[in-house]
């Protein structure tokens, strides 16, 4: 909604010059103007090594970055083009706009998939980016390589001694529930604990206030450390600008790599939209009902090692939140999540997280898709989604 200006009465604002930065007096009243785009800037050097970003992207190493018409546009101008030297015509949306220009600003291959469409053709750029409305989230890609949620927070993870705001290392890190668990790999091998929280920032803020991590992720493409203590889009595209040119290898090249040493975690998401919200009900209350005794079981071909309602006790102010989640985790590296969300009189979306760990070098390079279907399929009978919702298949797959 538009802000409209409200006077008290006898009182009448005076004409304020808000391209000036400064302080303006008028009478009494002391007004400062202040450009975030500054303040912002000198954070980001203070963790970046920009002379390295800039020596990179100089040698011809091209980044484009959309900005979905949302808040990031400025600061990406600024930073991207104005400071790296990215070209004019690789920045995206940057013009912030009340309805985003009819855009639906979410950062998946799904709304972003003009830029999945660009890194797979002949002129795709060195690293290609998107942010969301308010500017909280990214998604990564590359030549012929869309980075997933998980592996970028894990690969941020194991090159954060790389950058000079992350040299000293981290107390840890953690990941919501549905992201997949490649960040827990990397914590493993440095020795630091990975927290697993629910899905909802809320829950990494406790963490960070804490000092207990200095960086976290979730599912849904939002990643962010202690220099905010907050989801930040735009600061994740540096981060990974710098891993770039510190590493001196293509973004396809550390993936790749990333995968030979820790195992690559397949992930997927797959939406049901359910118009009945009881319906929704009656299947997720249907689930709990199936996991007692399933764990020892064998389901699928595979043993079930974990089998629960995931419920969170926050270590920091000791409060339990139950009922996150439904786990089935097997002894072959999968994982299925169950989650309901968006409940209410006009419907419900249960969200179904696929996970499929593989090690073998001959399994690393694979189709996602394929390589998680049959999961897929053992999800959908397992929780007997058609039978309780109608619905054959899923409405969207990200």
């Amino acid at each position: 909604q538009p802000v409209q200006q409200v006077n008290p009465p006898g009182f009448e604002l005076p004409a304020i010059d808000l391209s000036r930065c400064g302080v303006q007096q008028h009478g009494p009243l002391r007004i400062e103007v202040v450009d975030p785009v500054d303040d912002y800037l000198e954070l980001m050097q203070q963790l970046f090594d920009f002379e390295r970003m800039v020596a990179w992207m100089a040698a011809g190493n091209r980044v484009v970055f959309d900005a979905f018409h949302g808040i990031t546009g400025p600061y990406a101008e600024r930073i991207l083009g104005g400071l790296l030297g990215a070209a004019p015509a690789d920045l995206h949306n940057t013009n912030p706009l009340p309805d985003f220009g009819g855009l639906h600003p979410d950062p998946n291959p799904v709304d972003g998939h003009h830029l999945v469409e660009l890194c797979s053709g002949p002129q795709a750029p060195a690293l290609a980016a998107a942010s969301d409305g308010d500017g909280d989230r990214n998604m990564i890609l590359g030549p012929g390589c869309l980075v997933s949620p998980g592996d970028s927070v894990a690969m941020l993870l194991d090159g954060a001694r790389l950058v000079p705001g992350y040299r000293q290392g981290l107390p840890g890190v953690a990941r919501s529930m549905p992201t997949s668990r490649a960040l827990d790999e990397v914590a493993a091998a440095l020795g630091i604990p990975c927290y697993e929280t629910p899905t909802g920032w809320r829950f990494f803020c406790n963490l960070l206030e804490a000092g207990r991590i200095g960086l976290c992720g979730e599912e849904s493409y939002g990643t962010g450390s202690s220099h905010a203590r907050e989801k930040d889009g735009l600061w994740a595209v540096l981060f990974w600008i710098n891993l770039l040119a510190v590493r001196g290898q293509s973004l396809p090249q550390l993936v790749a790599a990333h995968w030979q040493r820790y195992g690559r975690h397949y992930f997927q998401r797959r939406d049901y939209m359910i118009e009945d919200a009881a319906a929704a009900g009656r299947l997720v209350e249907a689930l709990r009902g199936q996991l007692a005794g399933l764990a020892g079981s064998t389901l699928g071909g595979a043993r079930v090692e974990l089998a629960d309602d995931f419920a969170y006790h926050d270590s920091v102010d000791g409060s339990t939140s139950a009922h996150q989640g439904i786990r089935l985790v097997r002894d072959d590296g999968s994982r299925i999540v169950y989650r309901l969300s968006g409940t209410g009189t006009s419907g419900a979306t249960l969200r179904v997280y696929l996970e499929q760990c593989h090690r073998d070098a001959a399994r690393l390079q694979l189709d996602p898709s394929q390589v998680l279907a049959p999961l897929g399929t053992l999800a959908a009978e397992f929780a007997q989604i058609e039978h309780h919702t109608g619905l054959a298949r899923p409405t969207m797959t990200v």
